[in-house]
This record gives C-alpha cells, structure tokens and sequence, in this order.
C-alpha cells in the first residue's frame, strides 16, 4: 500500500503507468518513455506490489486494465493536474499577494475537518506569508451576502438551494443519521421495538434550513417541534433526552463509544450531508480565489 504522503518514487511509478496506459501496452511505452520493455515490466510490478492490487492485464489475449487500474489512472490524471494548475498559479502570480484572504464557515467542524482546515491554512500561509488571513463563522444566509458583496472571498457551508452568481464545489460528503441519548426513552429499545407511529410521535429537532429531498423525506416522518441549525446546538439538545436529532456519526463518536447516545435505525434514517466550497463567479480578486481553490484540493 502506497503509503501518505506519497513519495518521489510513488510518482515516478505512477508516471510510467500513465504512459503504459496511454500508450496501450509495455511496447509502445518502453519506446516513448526511452526504457526498456523489462524495466516497464518491473516498475509496474513495483507499483502493484506497493498498492496491493493489479492494475492490468498482459499476455497473448493482449492488454486491458482491471476495474482497479482504471480507477488508478483516473487518480493519477488528477493528481498530476492538480502539480499542472499549482505551476499555473505561481507563475502566473509574478508578486506576493497581500491584504485580506477572508473564508467563512457555517459549520462547526469535527476533528478531522478542522485537521483538513487547518492544512489549507498552512498550505496560503506557506505560500503567501504576506496575507492576513481571516477564518470566521456565521450562517449561510449571511456568508451567501458576504461573498456575493466581495466582503468575503469563498464559504464553506452546505449547498441545497444555490444562488445566481456564486458557484459551488464539493469537497466533502458524509451521512447524517437520527439519533437520541441515553436520557431519551427510545435509548433503551430495539430499533425493531421503535415503530414509526413512535418516532412520528416523538418531540425532534428541524435543522433550520432546506436540505436535499432525501433529507425532507426523512424530516417528514418526525415530530419537528424544535429548531437548531448548528451541530453543536443539536447535540445539546439532544442530550437532554427530551429530542431526537440528525447528527453525522464522526460528531457523536465519543458519546457512541461511551453509550452516552445511539443511533436510531441507521439502515432507514439517514441522509447525506455535503460541505461545499462556494464563491462569487465573477470577482476582483481571482488570483486569491485560485490560491483558495488550490489549498482545498490540496487537502481535502
């Protein structure tokens, strides 16, 4: 398994398998990359043992990739790219940026979202040390006025119902699920005991925005009788055993760990979380913008 971060030699490896890819065969790749068919042959076993994995199939019935190597090529393409737009960025800069790199955030983030946050900090901060950089919080509705006003230069909020003028790019995706804590009555039972004329009945919390038709359809099956759109919120009140709540599981892992909370029938209550980083299409800042952009591929 190549290991992270990936090596110098985890990219040679893979530069010779686009080759072997786009060449159609070890032949046509030993002649474009100036090598011989031999040491096509062993970098590629190299990079299969190092993955774990086959990447294609060679012999007499000649050569085709396996659902794995397609993947991998796919992978590659992008990672390559994503080396081909950092030499487009610095080069086109030609001097250091400074003033103001403003990023919003509607959502308290777990652990690792902040670990991931934190590297698209260090990642402008490496490149551009001039920048003063600010990193606050604040709903969507205000980060949605903020951007399109160029008072802030990109958000990070969930995306359900875009706006004209601003653009949207995932980066990242998780399942959110129903859940109740050990103070709630429905914490003691089965999820085959917990009908649904008991969770219709049940006191539970709105997120307080529009979410995805999966997520409304889940929504519609509960008593919605209270409102909390951040996740920390929730999870208050969903400790008190007096509400039942949709929170992604890596928010409640501890509490999970701990039997402090549960889910509650995590094959039929559920529905799929995105973040999405949001600007304006048009801006006055573009270079800031492509450094932004640049940092969030790098580590999400």
């Amino acid at each position: 398994m190549i290991r992270k971060p990936v090596t110098e030699y985890d990219l040679k490896l893979l530069k010779v398998y686009l080759a072997v890819v786009e060449h159609g065969g070890f032949s046509s790749a030993a002649s474009a990359l100036g090598l011989t068919r031999s040491t096509i042959s062993i970098h590629m076993s190299n990079l299969e043992t190092r993955l774990g994995y086959k990447l294609c199939n060679r012999g007499r019935a000649g050569f085709s990739l396996t659902e794995q190597g397609r993947e991998v090529y796919s992978a590659s393409l992008k990672l390559f790219d994503s080396f081909d737009d950092f030499g487009r960025l610095i080069g086109s800069l030609g001097h250091q940026l400074t003033g103001e790199l403003v990023i919003l955030c509607a959502e308290q983030l777990d652990a690792a979202k902040q670990k991931k946050l934190g590297q698209v900090i260090q990642f402008i901060h490496d490149q551009f040390p001039n920048l003063h950089i600010v990193l606050d919080g604040g709903s969507i509705e205000f980060i949605e006025k903020q951007l399109l006003s160029e008072k802030a230069h990109a958000g990070l909020y969930p995306c359900y119902l875009p706006l004209d003028g601003l653009e949207y790019k995932k980066v990242f995706s998780e399942t959110i699920y129903l859940c109740c804590s050990e103070q709630h009555h429905f914490f003691q039972l089965t999820d085959t005991q917990l009908t649904e004329k008991m969770l219709a009945t049940a006191s539970a919390i709105h997120p307080g925005i529009d979410i995805d038709v999966k997520g409304r359809e889940q929504l519609n099956k509960l008593n919605l009788s209270a409102k909390s759109y951040q996740f920390d919120t929730r999870k208050a009140m969903i400790n008190s055993g007096r509400y039942l709540g949709f929170l992604p599981q890596s928010y409640i892992q501890q509490e999970l760990n701990n039997g402090s909370m549960r889910i509650i029938k995590p094959s039929e209550c559920f529905y799929d979380f995105e973040l999405s980083l949001v600007n304006k299409k048009i801006t006055r800042e573009p270079k800031k913008l492509e450094l932004i952009n640049l940092a969030f591929k790098h580590a999400f």
